[in-house]
């Protein structure tokens, strides 16, 4: 990460999984251990209370190194359940607040179902917290997350590709017609001609031609291996998505 010096970082379980393995955050996984046996009365809400504070432990580390925020996912299995979202995202601010991270650093990552999708515009409008909405394939969740006034989307576009390879006859597609591709370009379209200020970035990439096909995107989430082969390609870069191409967009 620090090679590359982005603006914001994001993490996910497998991430958190793979760099728990590593030697040189084991006492980050010490303390959360420690900390889990000091709150909970079960084993599961030890153990509930130990990966928060995991990824908590990991976020700050993320944000000595950037400069921005990063986002930090609630539970999956509660993306059907707004009170318990907003209940964990509120516990999870906490958690960094007191270790001396302001809210303003974080963006709380949740499941753009409709669930999700309201326990975020709660948390925006009551509590002030930035949500970052992941799991978003459609352009209609799209569009309801920029009326519920969430502070930024991650609209995939590998999956979306993945879903067209497996269950059409097309299997290979040039960066600019690949339909995970189409899909952020129609999100950003629309975002910029009606005045949203939701921020679009695109996640979930399969190859560079993708990422190059989205240059001009608020964000984009990049992994370390593609931006490896990205510094390695002599291949020109040509900005596709404007602000102002998009206002003129049907």
């Amino acid at each position: 990460m620090k090679k590359y010096q982005p603006t914001d970082a994001t993490t996910n379980p497998s991430l958190i999984l793979q760099a728990a393995s590593m030697p040189q955050y084991q006492h980050l996984i010490k303390k959360a251990i420690e900390f889990g046996k000091q709150n909970g009365n079960t084993v599961l809400e030890k153990l509930d209370a130990t990966m928060d504070k995991l990824v908590v432990l990991f976020g700050i580390e993320i944000l000595k190194i950037i400069p921005g925020r990063v986002s930090t996912e609630v539970d999956a299995k509660l993306s059907f359940n707004k009170e318990a979202s907003i209940a964990k995202a509120k516990k999870l601010i906490k958690m960094y607040e007191e270790e001396g991270i302001s809210k303003d650093r974080i963006l709380i990552k949740l499941a753009s179902t409709w669930e999700g999708i309201q326990a975020a515009k709660i948390l925006e409008q009551d509590h002030g917290i930035h949500c970052n909405l992941t799991l978003l394939f459609s352009f209609y969740q799209a569009v309801a997350c920029a009326e519920a006034g969430v502070t930024l989307i991650s609209p995939f576009v590998g999956r979306i590709l993945d879903w067209y390879v497996a269950n059409t006859d097309q299997k290979k597609f040039e960066p600019l017609e690949d339909p995970g591709v189409q899909s952020v370009t129609k999100i950003y379209s629309y975002y910029k001609k009606f005045g949203y200020k939701t921020v679009v970035m695109g996640a979930s990439f399969r190859n560079i031609g993708e990422v190059k096909a989205l240059c001009g995107c608020d964000f984009l989430t990049i992994s370390p291996k593609l931006l490896d082969e990205l510094e390695n390609s002599n291949e020109p870069v040509y900005e596709h998505l404007t602000e102002n191409s998009a206002r003129k967009s049907d």
